[in-house]
């Protein structure tokens, strides 16, 4: 089964590709589900972040308050390393449970979509490695737009992870995102049927 690890810094278009590979029939494990189901009410996550921060983190039925806590680790390096160190080793069960599935299914190939994928270090986990990229400016505007951020929120959200040239350098493929939304589904087909036959190939 080929390990393709799907990322992209923030507003970049990851999502758009994961979206057109679903719907030419890829397995998509998401990294941002897995976090979510990691840290739900009764999981040891969820507890451990109530420990680290209080109720205030909590909303009132009990859940996090993903926009207290965003605040917190996006301003503190450190709050947010204690919060990684809480919640990634949770969502890598997770995700290691979704392995053993599709491998149980026969599946040729399954995806990985991994936003911070680089930064935690988990790039030889994969086969391969496909980086989502678009300028700098570009998704800028796009977290300010799309996310009712302000500017300064959207520098700090992009300068918490690793800049992109460096991400390109590490990448197997680069899907660019500086066109069209038709541009980039066109280029993310095109990589997936390149996907599909590599898969077929490593058997």
């Amino acid at each position: 089964m080929l390990k393709v690890g799907l990322t992209g810094n923030i507003a970049a278009g990851k999502s758009t590709v994961a979206e057109v590979w679903r719907s030419m029939g890829a397995h998509v494990v998401d990294a941002d589900e897995l976090a979510r189901r990691a840290v739900e009410p009764g999981t040891a996550a969820h507890a451990a972040i109530a420990r680290e921060w209080g109720t205030w983190v909590l909303e009132e039925g009990g859940a996090l308050d993903r926009a207290a806590l965003r605040k917190i680790v996006f301003a503190d390096p450190e709050a947010r390393a204690r919060l990684e160190a809480i919640v990634h080793p949770a969502v890598a069960a997770l995700r290691d449970q979704a392995y053993r599935e599709a491998r149980a299914r026969g599946e040729q190939l399954v995806v990985a979509d991994i936003p911070l994928l680089f930064e935690v270090g988990m790039a030889d986990e994969f086969d391969v490695v496909v980086l989502v990229d678009a300028p700098e400016e570009e998704r800028l505007k796009r977290i300010v737009a799309d996310r009712g951020l302000n500017e300064d929120e959207a520098r700090r959200m992009i300068a918490a992870q690793m800049p992109s040239e460096l991400k390109r350098a590490r990448a197997d493929v680069v899907i660019p995102n500086g066109g069209t939304l038709g541009d980039l589904q066109d280029t993310a087909r095109e990589a997936w049927r390149q996907l599909v036959r590599r898969a077929e190939e490593h058997g």
